[in-house]
């Protein structure tokens, strides 16, 4: 079912019944007379203690906004001055702070949206918070800040980013730090002279890309080998070409504001929130990122990861890659291509009609039927009409041409994604690989073939791999074990050597989830 809009998901899913969980935090069936953070009327050390970490919310990624602090804040103020308890006030107050309690401890375990209004299509959340435990654990807790924490995804890169967010909050606070002098109308070298080279020299010391020290001696003026380095850096943590030159583009990512690199933060970690934690070894495909990570265990360490380039879906609407979760069932050496109705119709349908041997030259064919085993037709005149109508497939045979390449993946889902290999291996060597109809393109098929069917319990070798990519028939091989496959949307990623990358929202994912996001803070404000 689609997704209808975050108000009645966000706002009415727990505080409509807020007051029950409260009450049902105290274990009682009707409203308590025992506060959960009150004693003799005055807030307990874990009310003061989660009152300060909600202040300090941006340190999560969220919005101190989003709890009510400051309401709070002067509502324990009045409790104090009061020379007269009351206890309907007492009691008030701690429901109130018990539903913005829920709220910060529902955000920080799974997120403050539903995933799938994002485009994010999971058949596996995050478990559901139990809302009255947390907070009977938070409100007897010695270390309500330890709690916080538990609450969080187990990911070792999820924690990376937050001590990213910290770094660059403190960095956006400087004021032009991005503020370079423009470029002019041709890019800048090794030996250039540039205006704004002291100012860049600052920022790519504040970022980390330019060691600290003094600088080389000779003109400031002057892009030198030290600076030039520092500018290959950052280009490498923004996904650019690793040249050292100062062009058009390494200047847009050099003087997009640090705010905005926070926010980019902040959505990536939304995004890991909705996450649950592995129960075995995922494939994750970060599509900005154009790049793959197969994991030999559950653990999100960089060295127990098989890595590799990718190829996604182009930017135009019906050619992403969409962002969904899935299972590896079964890969296929030497495949066979079913060509889709839409390229057949829009990119290919002209030409077979014009040249008699385009198929042939293609090594396509066309079949009557589904499966492989479709009986092939010859391609006269009247079988091409067939084809136009949708009464005939097309496919290409395997081989070192199909555009599948030697391997496919299969992971059933409703879009018909899978992962591949590709006969077109020169395009990986581009930086931004944004070239395919939907599926995802491999950059080391067989490595991947390898690592799947030993992961799923398969005792195959590489030669063994190699022998089936190479042989001469179609083999569909069943994996023993399905592998979890998420298929991904960060923009933002926290490394383990403490480096930062950056990536362009392709899609334009990260301005929906800010629209979204934005939303439920406004609908959050009307209860």
């Amino acid at each position: 079912m689609r997704y209808g809009g975050p108000r009645r998901w966000y706002a009415g899913a727990w505080m409509v019944s807020v007051a029950l969980l409260c009450c049902a935090a105290a274990g009682a069936a009707e409203p308590t007379t025992s506060p959960l953070w009150f004693l003799g009327g005055q807030p307990t050390p874990q009310a003061s203690v989660l009152l300060a970490q909600m202040r300090a919310a941006d340190y999560y990624g969220l919005r101190p906004e989003d709890y009510e602090v400051e309401a709070l804040t002067n509502g324990i103020q009045q409790l104090r001055a009061a020379r007269i308890q009351n206890l309907e006030a007492i009691l008030r107050l701690d429901r109130a702070l018990s539903a913005a309690a829920l709220r910060f401890a529902t955000h920080l375990h799974s997120g403050r949206i539903d995933p799938r209004a994002a485009g994010f299509n999971t058949f596996k959340p995050r478990p559901p918070l139990d809302g009255p435990a947390t907070l009977r654990r938070l409100a007897a807790s010695t270390d309500p800040v330890a709690e916080l924490h538990a609450l969080e995804p187990p990911f070792l890169h999820y924690r990376l980013l937050q001590d990213a967010l910290r770094r660059y909050r403190s960095l956006a606070r400087q004021p032009g730090l991005t503020d370079l002098p423009p470029l002019g109308p041709r890019s800048l070298r090794l030996g250039d002279r540039y205006p704004g080279a002291p100012a860049l020299r600052r920022l790519l010391r504040a970022v980390g890309d330019l060691n600290g020290g003094a600088d080389s001696p000779g003109d400031e003026l002057v892009l030198d080998a030290q600076l030039t380095a520092a500018l290959q850096q950052f280009q490498t943590r923004h996904a650019l070409p690793t040249d050292g030159v100062l062009g058009a583009a390494t200047f847009r990512a050099l003087t997009v504001p640090l705010v905005q690199r926070v926010r980019q933060i902040e959505l990536t970690l939304e995004r890991w929130r909705w996450l649950a934690p592995f129960s075995r070894p995922p494939i994750i495909v970060n599509i900005p990122q154009f790049h793959l990570y197969a994991f030999r265990s559950t653990e999100d360490r960089v060295a127990q990861m098989l890595q590799m380039r990718v190829i996604v879906g182009r930017i135009f609407p019906r050619m992403r890659t969409p962002v969904f979760e899935s299972e590896m069932r079964y890969l296929v050496f030497r495949p066979y291509w079913d060509v889709p109705t839409s390229i057949v119709r829009n990119e290919m349908l002209a030409s077979i009609r014009r040249s008699s041997d385009y198929l042939t030259r293609h090594n396509l064919e066309l079949v009557r039927g589904g499966g492989d085993d479709g009986r092939v037709v010859e391609p006269d005149t009247a079988n091409i009409e067939a084809l136009a109508a949708g009464e005939l497939r097309l496919r290409q045979r395997p081989g070192d041409d199909n555009a599948l390449g030697l391997v496919k993946f299969v992971m059933p889902n409703d879009y018909k994604v899978y992962l591949h290999a590709t006969p077109e291996q020169h395009l990986f060597a581009a930086t931004r690989r944004a070239y395919s109809h939907g599926c995802i393109r491999l950059g080391a098929p067989a490595q991947l073939a390898l690592h799947v069917l030993q992961v799923s319990g398969g005792d195959w070798t590489a030669e063994a791999v190699a022998a089936a990519m190479h042989g001469s028939d179609a083999r569909r091989v069943e994996l023993q074990q399905p592998i979890p496959v998420l298929v991904l949307y960060g923009t933002a990623l926290a490394k383990e050597d403490g480096q930062l990358m950056f990536f362009d929202d392709i899609y334009g994912h990260d301005r929906r989830l800010e629209q979204l996001l934005q939303r439920a803070s406004r609908d959050l404000a009307k209860f």
